[in-house]
């Protein structure tokens, strides 16, 4: 299904460079996969790191130093649409980043981890589940990685790492298609909206 996202990604000319991050094992398959539909683009297949942090880092460091803005996807949002990530591109500047997301229509609530117990209800009116891409300045992101790996700090998503550092975070609200492939229901939703068997 990363097929899919590097489409999106490769027909959207205001991107000038792609790091592909993946495992030691799937290093030559992915460039295999890459090669005909990045033809004519700078791309670089990555080794990632022990953790999703840690790979987002290995794939910034591998971008030239020119690119001066950066996006960091997930590949198991494979929907993402090009629509989604200008709108992203266009909230960065420098001390402002961005990340997809989308209202969260449940209600939310704490529960004690050994008892099922719930702590807290939150409003759910102030709540977004955070997606990728998220976007940010090159610079300010790869300070935002260096002082958690300095730190010993680990997050789940590259913005979090920018907002301990006062950067400020806007969302910008993604389409329904850019749900994130996790249980084999998705599988099937995602083959049903691309009208294709993966």
């Amino acid at each position: 299904m990363v097929g899919w996202s590097l489409r999106t990604f490769a027909a959207i000319d205001e991107i000038a460079e792609i790091a592909i991050v993946t495992e030691p094992m799937w290093l030559e398959r992915m460039d295999e996969l890459a090669s005909p539909l990045l033809r004519g683009r700078t791309y670089r297949i990555v080794e990632g790191g022990a953790t999703r942090q840690a790979s987002a880092y290995n794939g910034l460091r591998a971008l030239s130093a020119t690119c001066d803005a950066v996006l960091v996807h997930d590949g198991a949002r494979p929907l993402v649409q090009a629509i989604d990530v200008r709108a992203g591109m266009r909230e960065v500047r420098a001390g402002r980043a961005a990340v997809l997301a989308s209202p969260v229509v449940d209600t939310i609530k704490v529960v004690e981890p050994q008892t099922n117990r719930v702590r807290a209800t939150l409003d759910r009116a102030e709540l977004w589940g955070a997606q990728t891409p998220q976007f940010a300045m090159r610079a300010e992101l790869e300070r935002a990685h260096a002082r958690a790996k300095a730190d010993g700090i680990d997050v789940t998503d590259d913005v979090a790492l920018l907002e301990a550092m006062g950067i400020e975070v806007v969302v910008v609200p993604a389409s329904a298609e850019n749900f994130k492939v996790t249980h084999p229901s998705d599988i099937a939703r995602a083959e049903a909206l691309l009208g294709v068997r993966v």
